[in-house]
């Protein structure tokens, strides 16, 4: 009687091609651009909330409605792939903005927020990097 063997093989892992980073910053991604169109809107449709952050700053309905067209423009270019890298660059700064007012203007301790956000939109755009650089080619060959 001969013995036979038989070989027990694990199968190779699927791989998607995407990093559990990468899809951990699309998700990123998508809820940023929810969470930011919602705080643009508010500031368009002028949400009595923004209306009263905008007077405790001492500034007016212009200033709330540039930066709520700002942020509604920037969470839908978010989810436009060639636009994301540039959007989360743009953010970036807008995010700068914000953090320096809640330090100045409003209440120091919401700083944090902004700032850490400013910390994943980073990310985003150096995850997208590629993408900015294909829309930057992309401009040079149409001027």
């Amino acid at each position: 009687m001969s013995e036979t063997t038989t070989a027990t093989t694990t199968p190779a892992p699927v791989t998607t091609g995407r990093s559990r980073g990468a899809v951990a910053l699309n998700v990123a991604r998508f809820a940023l651009a929810l969470f930011l169109g919602f705080s643009g809107v508010a500031k368009l449709i002028a949400h009595e909330s923004a209306v009263e952050s905008f007077e405790r700053m001492g500034w007016g309905q212009g200033a709330m409605y540039a930066i709520g067209g700002l942020e509604t423009a920037g969470a839908i270019a978010l989810l436009i792939p060639i636009l994301s890298g540039v959007a989360a660059l743009a953010f970036c700064a807008l995010l700068a903005g914000a953090s320096v007012v809640q330090l100045t203007l409003l209440d120091p301790p919401n700083a944090i927020m902004p700032a850490l956000l400013i910390v994943v939109m980073a990310l985003i755009a150096r995850d997208r990097q590629d993408r900015t650089a294909a829309l930057v080619a992309m401009v040079r060959r149409s001027a």
